[in-house]
């Protein structure tokens, strides 16, 4: 059985979506099911990509969302389900520094 992951060390999700209204329904989703403390929703961005072996550009609006450790999983999984496209970029990894307080407020989610 593998060991839980601390609620203490902080956690960011990085996700690009097709608009601003599909990212904040995801980041309110999120939010409502506990898994993370905030989500900030960057204007738009161009995606330079291949993707099926074709090169394409689109327009895009990404998502940082902050949580912690222990619900990284949950979260990631939880954001590729309810995201729009088949095959989101989601990414998650744990933080190597944070001001206290913000690991304080991080650890305080989902417990």
């Amino acid at each position: 059985m593998t060991e839980a992951a601390p609620r203490d060390v902080p956690a960011l999700l990085w996700c690009p979506f097709p608009d601003g209204e599909s990212a904040a329904a995801c980041v309110h989703a999120l939010l409502d099911e506990g898994l993370i403390a905030c989500g900030n929703i960057l204007p738009a961005m161009t995606a330079i990509f291949v993707w099926n072996g074709t090169r394409s550009t689109a327009e895009e609006t990404g998502a940082l969302l902050k949580t912690n450790a222990a619900l990284l999983e949950p979260a990631t999984r939880r954001l590729a389900q309810l995201h729009p496209y088949d095959e989101p970029a989601v990414l998650g990894w744990r933080c190597d520094a944070a001001a206290s307080g913000t690991a304080a407020w991080l650890a305080g989610i989902g417990g």
